[in-house]
């Protein structure tokens, strides 16, 4: 995949964030929902869905597999499925952009199906692991013909039926787990998967509101999660709850610039991906959940949140799990707290778009931020609310969380920070910008 040219954009410090605002669709349940829809039979709709570049590569995938996939002028998409067993063969590679989730589910549907599939992505995504989604599939007989470092591009011939097993998650991953429950929908008998640390829940929850046979129980080996085969899933109508990932950043904008008071509408709430308003808190922000309801089986909630003092704490390890990808974000917060902030038990920061962990060290070091760099995580030192000295230009790896989380830490500078290329937020955040000059942002194009 060739990139576009680069979108540098510059960032200068905001006299006061103040505003409603409303996030995109949540990333993870947009992916599943397309999946989900595509494999029952009937018309599915899904109301509030992402509409990123990662997003619309797995949209693009299923329609190449047989689902017919439209969206309405009223927004609403409409998703008619194959059922389950039905995907055919596309007539060429998949092709996942920049996105890792699409990859990895995929490769699990695909692999109980009788049709061989290549995936091909963009340079990030062709650098990051897939021998962790590999193992557990081949195991259930699927073949992969892959790239050195069973990188992309890959490809993957499916085995109908396929072999039911049960995996013990090596590494905490919704993704690995997901695959191979995906892959379980099409394999006769029970394919259990025990995950000795909780990761987020999104495609148990769906696959049961499918129709799917699913169960989960707590055992001392950790949960774990079986699903019968064979299934046939009923459509079915959702509403996509705000992606708190894609929140995250407002929460710790409206945290560290003086003055702030700002409202996120319709973040998903679901526990396993809160960590980041835990950690928030913890850290002393001012965060309150207004109207708490439920939409489409999600608990879902408005944030207020306020400036506050944040303090310097050592963020519990066992949230990772639910905050992986709001790691970024975070250590921009605890460079605007008082004290040492030690961000640790989060190995997997190193195998995302980027090595989330060197880049923003990078970024943040280069911008007047003192820390230490671990094999897991970042300690970082503070500046007790004060601006950081930013001047710096941030390379962002074609990470569109390094990007979004920099330009949130220019907001709270004394000199102006420069995103080397804002195209990557395409992926998931494609109004990030447009909301944060609404909220009174200061952002200029190069």
């Amino acid at each position: 995949m060739v990139h576009a040219a680069p979108q540098p954009v510059t960032v200068t410090a905001a006299a006061v964030l103040r505003g409603k605002i409303r996030v995109p669709g949540d990333k993870s349940i947009s992916h599943r929902a397309l999946m989900l829809s595509a494999l029952a039979v009937g018309e599915s709709r899904v109301e509030g869905l992402l509409e990123g570049e990662d997003v619309l590569a797995t949209a693009a995938a299923m329609r190449a597999m047989g689902a017919r996939i439209t969206r309405g002028e009223d927004g609403i998409w409409r998703i008619y499925g194959v059922g389950v067993g039905g995907l055919l063969q596309p007539e060429s590679a998949l092709e996942m952009g920049n996105s890792g989730t699409s990859t990895r589910l995929l490769m699990g549907l695909v692999a109980t199906h009788p049709i061989t599939t290549t995936f091909t992505g963009d340079a990030s995504l062709s650098a990051r692991p897939m021998k962790r989604v590999i193992d557990p599939l081949s195991t259930m007989g699927a073949q992969f013909t892959a790239s050195p470092g069973g990188r992309l591009p890959l490809m993957v011939r499916g085995l109908c039926p396929a072999v039911p097993i049960g995996y013990t998650l090596p590494v905490a991953s919704a993704q690995v787990k997901s695959a191979i429950l995906l892959a379980g929908l099409n394999t006769p008998g029970s394919t259990r998967v025990i995950e000795p640390i909780p990761t987020r829940d999104h495609s148990e929850r769906m696959l049961a509101g499918f129709g799917a046979a699913l169960s989960v129980e707590e055992s001392p080996q950790g949960r774990i999660i079986s699903i019968t085969g064979e299934a046939e899933l009923k459509p079915q109508s959702i509403v996509v709850p705000g992606d708190p990932s894609s929140a995250a950043f407002w929460l710790v904008a409206a945290s560290i610039v003086p003055g702030s008071d700002v409202v996120v509408e319709n973040v998903g709430m679901n526990p396993t991906r809160s960590g980041i308003v835990i950690a928030l808190r913890l850290m002393g922000a001012d965060i309150t959940e207004l109207n708490p309801r439920t939409v489409g089986g999600e608990p879902v909630a408005d944030l207020h949140v306020r400036h506050a003092a944040l303090k310097g704490i050592e963020v519990p390890r066992e949230l990772a799990p639910s905050m992986i990808d709001e790691y970024p974000a975070l250590f921009v917060a605890a460079a605007f707290a008082s004290g040492r902030t030690i961000a640790r038990g989060a190995e997997e920061l190193r195998v995302k778009e980027s090595d989330r962990i060197a880049a923003m060290k990078a970024a943040l070091e280069d911008n007047g931020v003192a820390l230490i760099e671990h094999e897991d995580g970042l300690s970082i030192d503070g500046t007790g609310g004060d601006p950081i000295p930013g001047g710096a230009r941030v390379a962002t790896k074609l990470d569109h969380r390094i990007a979004m989380s920099m330009a949130i830490a220019g907001l709270h500078a004394r000199a102006a920070v420069m995103i080397d290329d804002a195209a990557p937020v395409r992926t998931s955040f494609p109004t990030f910008f447009e909301l944060l000059e609404s909220l009174g942002g200061n952002v200029a194009w190069d």
